[in-house]
């Protein structure tokens, strides 16, 4: 079962995109350093159709995609809820995944990022992280890691 703790709009989490992130409960990393330990614990509300009918209803104009960020003990389950999303709003979805490499879900996503934080590397923003993010297309996955570094000229996606 899916739980979230709460969403925001943001602007940094996907390239070129205004997300909607839903912030997934009871992960099983336990990342040194983690800017959200609270989402550690299997708390929150269930997120299943009606709950995104819900949330898309509401903000669904504003936003251009739509990112699960966690969900790493149901992965199955978060790639379903992608599918639904895409197939009923028209919106891009990702994942923020802390695993160590691609799930095999990652096909159900236009976006994932994987990578557990480690406080010596960074995050994404840091030329030494060890996380990636990946562009997925039909014909394979493009890392796009490079779009959110602060020390390199911002380029668009499409570059």
């Amino acid at each position: 079962m899916v739980k979230f703790y709460n969403y925001d709009i943001v602007f940094q989490e996907v390239p070129d995109e205004v997300t909607l992130a839903i912030n997934l409960t009871n992960c099983p990393h336990r990342c040194e350093g983690c800017h959200s330990p609270h989402l550690r614990k299997d708390v929150g509300t269930v997120l299943n159709e009606r709950v995104l009918d819900d949330l898309l209803a509401k903000y669904g104009r504003q936003v251009t995609c739509l990112c699960f960020m966690g969900g790493d003990s149901v992965p199955t389950e978060v790639a379903k809820l992608s599918e639904y999303v895409r197939k009923h709003s028209g919106l891009k979805t990702a994942w923020y995944s802390g695993g160590e490499k691609l799930p095999g879900t990652a096909r159900m996503f236009d976006y994932v990022k994987v990578g557990p934080y480690m406080p010596l590397k960074g995050g994404l923003d840091s030329e030494n992280t060890n996380q990636r993010m990946y562009k997925v297309s039909g014909d394979g996955f493009r890392d796009i890691t490079r779009l959110f570094s602060k020390t390199k000229k911002r380029y668009r996606e499409d570059t």
